[in-house]
């Protein structure tokens, strides 16, 4: 909400129920389409930055930068920790939110930070057993990234410096592999950085938009009138047309033209309050100049739920019904056969 009120585009979108990261690809490039959108700044956080650096290995004329935090360079880690992935959408849905809760820190926190698990708790809580089993067939399924064409100077790394579900050495290996990108250390964030930590996050994003030549519109950003309204639409349109045509793809130049860097009016600049905000665990918002991206996380987890200990709460809970069932039967045929005695 702060960038859009600075005079960024900002987008948000829930990653749709797939199965596959091609799938994760073609899906993301569809909707890009559908909303007329050829360039994009992606932040990613935990699963959302993998996915973020698929699409932009994938996809590379489309994304013009990228901002990653707790993130990794493959899930062979995850894949190995997960080994009844198989299964995963047979699984019944309490078993999955347990899994995916138990990988969030539950000791004692910041207030806001506290705030930010509470609200992601909620969130999941809310999910169907689709949606959480494609998150995790994503996190499980064997995969890795592969050379970007990007330069590592439009790549910021934004880390924070507590607890956090990837583990150091995925963190590190990340930042061996683009070792030109710009570091941004938070002292404390946790796994939800951009709820727990909005403002610094914010900065950061402004930062990294001012590096790669994206700068703020606020003129631009549709205002309330005396008489209620929110503006002229017309203008509002005629500004998203200027927009939507694509520069020439100069490769590794993001310098913004003059008719690129005229920003639309976000599409709905409303506040919302936080309980509003779809925040589905896995998400991306877009953020820069009518055409970039967020990825909000999905929280990856690092504790084990073995085959034996699945298999075994599956058989619970398809013979308990059936033994109630027949020890209510039993009782009944039991008590009829005493009153005739």
């Amino acid at each position: 909400m702060a960038l859009s009120m600075k005079g960024y585009r900002v987008i948000s979108v829930d990653i749709p129920r797939v199965w596959n990261h091609h799938e994760w690809i073609q899906a993301f490039e569809k909707f890009l389409d559908a909303i007329d959108v050829h360039h994009i700044h992606l932040y990613g956080t935990s699963l959302g930055g993998f996915l973020a650096q698929l699409f932009a290995q994938h996809r590379p004329r489309r994304v013009r930068s990228l901002v990653l935090s707790n993130t990794f360079l493959d899930t062979h880690s995850f894949a190995a920790a997960m080994p009844w992935a198989p299964i995963v959408s047979w699984t019944p849905s309490f078993l999955l939110k347990r899994y995916v809760l138990t990988g969030i820190h539950d000791g004692p926190h910041e207030p806001f930070i506290a705030d930010s698990v509470d609200f992601v708790v909620c969130q999941v809580e809310t999910l169907s057993r689709e949606d959480l089993a494609s998150r995790l067939t994503l996190t499980a399924d064997s995969a890795s990234v592969g050379n970007l064409l990007l330069s590592d100077s439009h790549i910021t790394i934004m880390d924070t410096n507590d607890y956090c579900a990837t583990p150091q050495q995925l963190k590190d290996q990340l930042s061996e592999r683009y070792s030109g990108a710009r570091q941004a250390y938070m002292k404390t964030g946790g796994d939800f950085p951009f709820l727990s930590r909005p403002d610094e996050v914010n900065l950061h994003l402004q930062l990294h938009l001012r590096r790669v030549g994206v700068e703020a519109q606020p003129d631009l950003v549709r205002g309330i009138s005396r008489d209620g309204s929110g503006g002229d639409p017309s203008e509002s349109n005629d500004r998203k047309e200027d927009s939507d045509n694509p520069p020439q793809d100069d490769e590794g130049n993001f310098e913004s033209p003059s008719t690129e860097s005229q920003l639309p009016a976000p599409e709905s600049s409303e506040p919302h309050s936080l309980n509003e905000l779809p925040l589905s665990t896995a998400k991306c918002c877009f953020a820069g100049q009518g055409d970039a991206v967020i990825l909000l996380p999905f929280p990856l987890l690092r504790e084990q739920i073995t085959v034996s200990e699945i298999l075994l709460q599956l058989t619970l809970v398809t013979l308990v019904p059936h033994l109630v069932g027949w020890l209510y039967i039993t009782s009944k045929h039991w008590w009829k056969s005493r009153q005739l005695v």
